[in-house]
């Protein structure tokens, strides 16, 4: 800090030091310059000096003009004492070529995966499964832990580079105290909290019953899931039932299903944690609290003669309804629709219309008659298609509208295939399936064809694609599907 800038009591401190100093040069200069005006001037050649002098300086200050404009945008030949930018990208250097400058790093081709693994419940146990992963550059996106009785399960979401082995990952937990560990591929789906994803799932399932077992199979990861009634329809024995609190056994639970019998939940791969099975219970808790229910809301069609007719969801309040459909169908109908005695054909109807085992659409007349049933069975890991039709409606399209909604409904609900039981003589079923423009596996089972479509994102090629957006639709696929499904692939 200068002395004239320094302050004493708070105001600014002046020297007379300095301004004698300035002074003296002030008149130094001013004596030099009289005395060279007065060598030059009373000289034989002093004005002729002075015009020359005044001249050369002024050609002096043009050429100097000239050249700073000419060369003042050219690159400085020397640093300049300029820095990276701030946000730490690399860049060139004043006076460099840009060319030469290093490019930036790529971006790294990234993973999601989830991962489950069981530790010590001790101190650190955490902190070095942390340090495992960070070795491996993987980053940890969410943690749930599950508490045992001699341990902790800890589920991670983690997001890992794309090159990197799972089998390093595995290795690594283990060095670090990591057992049973199990890793699978996950999607952006899975970076919702399990909070805000059990909330979902609790929502789909109390506006839809028939949304159990798929609330179940996404709360729980690949399981199979099967649902047994109370009463087999087929013998009408009673099967054992559930505990009233559920039971829990290494990798199967087995809860009390809301109308009676059991739901039974496999896991081969990996065991149920009690947080799981807790969280499953409360799930299927909250169904029977709310007891049966489907969805409202119809959609209105026109067939090609004229006749309109509605497709609506169906449960067991229309159970009566559809055991008179029965009595109006031909015996050929029926056996093709259950494969079995048509005097049987009664007992499978309330298994079928159970939102428990399923989902069904009824078609109904403008009478209300039902005339057509649609199922869409929910069969462990599989999922199967069945359809009947009362004799004096087939042929009009009616079959064919079934099916493609059915489809629909199992892509919306994540399936990767549906199957169809029928005979080889249905030719009829057979046409409906092959219209879904899908791939389509055949296999003879048990003197029965069973046609199997695998589910794709695409949109599904049925009449159902043409009308969905408004409920209403003018169609006339004359193919006859009077009856196809058994209720259960292999009963």
């Amino acid at each position: 800090m200068s002395d004239v800038t320094r302050a004493k009591h708070g105001r600014p401190v002046h020297h007379w030091r300095r301004d004698v100093v300035e002074l003296a040069a002030l008149f130094t200069a001013v004596a030099v310059a009289d005395g060279v005006a007065n060598l030059i001037g009373h000289g034989p050649d002093g004005p002729a000096l002075l015009v020359i002098s005044a001249v050369f300086l002024a050609a002096t200050a043009g050429f100097h003009t000239w050249w700073a404009r000419r060369h003042g945008h050219a690159p400085p030949t020397s640093d300049t004492g300029a820095r990276p930018p701030s946000d730490g990208r690399t860049g060139a250097l004043p006076g460099e070529d840009a060319a030469a400058s290093p490019a930036l790093p790529a971006v790294e081709a990234t993973v999601l995966l989830r991962m489950r693994t069981t530790v010590k419940d001790a101190p650190g146990s955490l902190a070095a499964l942390c340090t495992a992963l960070a070795r491996h550059r993987v980053d940890i996106l969410s943690l749930q832990t599950h508490p045992l009785a001699d341990g902790t399960v800890d589920e991670f979401l983690l997001r890992a580079p794309a090159e990197l082995a799972t089998s390093e990952i595995t290795r690594g937990v283990a060095q670090a105290g990591g057992s049973s560990t199990w890793i699978e591929r996950a999607d952006a789906h899975d970076l919702v909290d399990a909070p805000t994803r059990v909330l979902g799932l609790a929502t789909r399932t109390a506006l839809d019953a028939s949304e159990l077992p798929l609330a179940l199979r996404q709360l729980l990861g690949r399981c199979t899931i099967r649902s047994l009634p109370a009463t087999s329809p087929v013998s009408g024995r009673a099967t054992e039932g559930a505990p009233v609190e559920g039971a829990l056994e290494d990798t199967v639970m087995r809860l009390r299903a809301p109308q009676g019998g059991v739901i039974t939940v496999e896991r081969p791969y990996l065991p149920f944690t009690p947080t799981e099975f807790a969280r499953a219970r409360a799930l299927v808790e909250l169904d029977a609290r709310l007891g049966p229910r489907v969805p409202l809301g119809q959609d209105m069609l026109t067939l090609p003669e004229g006749n309109a007719i509605t497709v609506r969801r169906a449960d067991v309040s229309d159970l009566e309804a559809a055991k008179e459909m029965h009595e109006r169908c031909s015996p050929r109908t029926l056996s093709m629709r259950y494969h079995g005695p048509v005097g049987d054909a009664d007992r499978y109807l309330n298994h079928l219309l159970s939102p428990s085992f399923g989902r069904t659409l009824a078609v109904r007349t403008a009478s209300g008659r039902i005339v057509g049933l649609g199922h869409l069975l929910w069969d462990g890991d599989e999922t199967e298609v069945a359809l009947l039709v009362e004799d004096e409606w087939q042929r009009r399209g009616i079959g064919v509208e079934l099916l493609g909604r059915l489809v629909a409904m199992a892509v919306e609900a994540g399936c990767e295939s549906v199957y169809a039981v029928t005979q080889a003589s249905n030719t009829g079923m057979v046409a409906a399936m092959r219209g879904l423009g899908l791939p389509l596996d055949y296999q003879i089972e048990e003197g029965t064809l069973v046609i199997t479509a695998r589910l794709e994102t695409s949109s599904v090629t049925s009449p159902y694609a043409q009308h969905h957006g408004d409920g209403y639709a003018q169609y006339g696929t004359a193919t006859e599907t009077g009856g196809a499904g058994t209720g259960k692939r292999r009963s």
